[in-house]
């Protein structure tokens, strides 16, 4: 079974800064798509980040500038490095991978993680 692990979340003032770290373990044979996405109170969840096995990386537009995504392909295991945190960061974050394979046609299989808590405030 394939599980994917958070750490990092917390408490953070604004301002500041904060790492999220995911790993994934399990029977999987590659992480095509790494990401990471969020879901703040009575709001919808939202794409914050992604990044690709080649390393091309996405941004959602509140976030451009000020988060990093990156991944160890070897390791399977990617992070989220958020500066100048703002208060409408506040939610809960969620690791996302993609495996995406080819039989006839190509099959998208998605695997999230348990969510951490990230709150900005003063």
């Amino acid at each position: 079974q394939v599980q994917l692990v958070e750490s990092g979340g917390g408490l953070v003032q604004p301002g500041g800064s904060l790492r999220l770290s995911c790993a994934a373990s399990g029977s999987i044979a590659s992480i095509n798509i790494m990401g990471w996405y969020r879901q703040a109170p009575g709001k919808e969840r939202e794409l914050v980040a992604s990044i690709t096995s080649i390393g091309s990386t996405n941004y959602a537009d509140s976030v451009t500038g000020r988060f990093t995504i990156s991944r160890d392909n070897a390791k399977n295991t990617w992070a989220l490095q958020m500066n100048s945190l703002k208060p409408e960061d506040t939610a809960v974050y969620y690791c996302h991978a993609r495996e995406l394979r080819r039989f006839t046609v190509v099959v998208t299989t998605d695997y999230w993680g348990q969510g951490t808590q990230v709150t900005v405030s003063s």
